[in-house]
């Protein structure tokens, strides 16, 4: 259980800082997330659905699919779904802040590293499987 924790979003590299005001993975989380400017290279997906609105900033998510669709969100009271199962990249162009509901975690999900062409397994601590 996480309470009041501050730390990355998305493992070391992660451009994405995390601010916990509550976390029980078998449960749910509640999250501020800083977005700093740029991105991570890897495409990923999630242990979870979220349910997220973007507070400040700019995002453009791109999709790991055939044409990798581009959608970009600005400041919206209309909340941004995602899906444990969408691949996707999230760039941030300058700051943006997310509050993010996340639900209960599944025991995987994965990673797509492009310059590796390869997909990782992950579990819970980031931990490759």
């Amino acid at each position: 259980m996480i309470f009041w924790k501050h730390m990355k979003d998305g493992g070391p590299e992660s451009k994405v800082d995390g601010y916990w005001l509550f976390e029980i993975k078998s449960l749910f989380s509640i999250a501020l997330l800083h977005f700093h400017n740029g991105t991570r290279d890897a495409y990923h997906n999630h242990a979870f659905n979220a349910l997220s609105w973007l507070l400040k900033g700019d995002l453009r998510e791109t999709l790991f699919n055939i044409d990798y669709d581009i959608v970009e969100y600005k400041p919206s009271l209309k909340p941004i779904w995602t899906s444990r199962k969408r691949y996707h990249q999230v760039y941030s162009n300058g700051d943006s802040w997310v509050l993010t509901f996340r639900g209960p975690w599944v025991d995987e999900w994965e990673e797509y590293v492009p310059q590796e062409d390869r997909f990782i397994t992950l579990t819970h601590g980031r931990v490759e499987k």
